[in-house]
């Protein structure tokens, strides 16, 4: 127990900033950059997408992403086994809102997307086909995502801020 209580600090506020950064990469997607996409030619658009869905794999976006799934799970399962103190029903539920809304909803939703996205001619008419309905839907797993990470962020937070009178 020393080493989780020296440790909690420290790793909820890792889960609260790393969860609202998660969130402003994909409020960002959200509210301009697929709208941006939407409006060039749907080649161009797929190219860019394309080139997104590549480049978004490096160390810095995967750390921001799923560090806090590491330390969300890590910090359910102390609230598990800490069930009944003051934080942790904020841990359980922000880490259940971030490994699922998040990065479960990634998954199951955006990947496939992506993947289907990937294969796909820029310039083809299967492509512009595509692409009309990957903007939507795509788009719309994205608002589910962004929402989950800022109340994950919210919840770490107020785990923080409030204590019992």
């Amino acid at each position: 127990m020393i080493i989780i209580e020296n440790w909690r600090l420290p790793a909820v506020l890792f889960a609260a900033i790393a969860s609202a950064l998660t969130a402003g990469i994909f409020f960002a997607f959200s509210t301009f950059v697929m709208q941006a996409l939407a409006q060039q030619p749907p080649s161009q658009g797929i190219a860019t997408m394309q080139s997104i869905n590549i480049t978004v794999i490096n160390p810095w976006f995967m750390t921001a992403f799923f560090g806090p799934g590491l330390v969300s799970l890590g910090l359910a399962i102390v609230a598990v086994n800490q069930w009944g103190t003051s934080d942790s029903l904020y841990w359980l539920a922000g880490g259940l809102l971030y490994l699922i809304g998040t990065i479960g909803v990634t998954i199951a939703g955006n990947i496939p997307l992506n993947d289907a996205l990937a294969v796909v001619a820029p310039d083809s008419a299967a492509g512009a086909t595509l692409w009309a309905r990957y903007l939507t839907n795509w788009t719309l797993w994205n608002h589910i995502r962004t929402v989950a990470a800022l109340g994950a962020a919210i919840l770490f937070t107020l785990s923080l801020v409030i204590k019992p009178s």
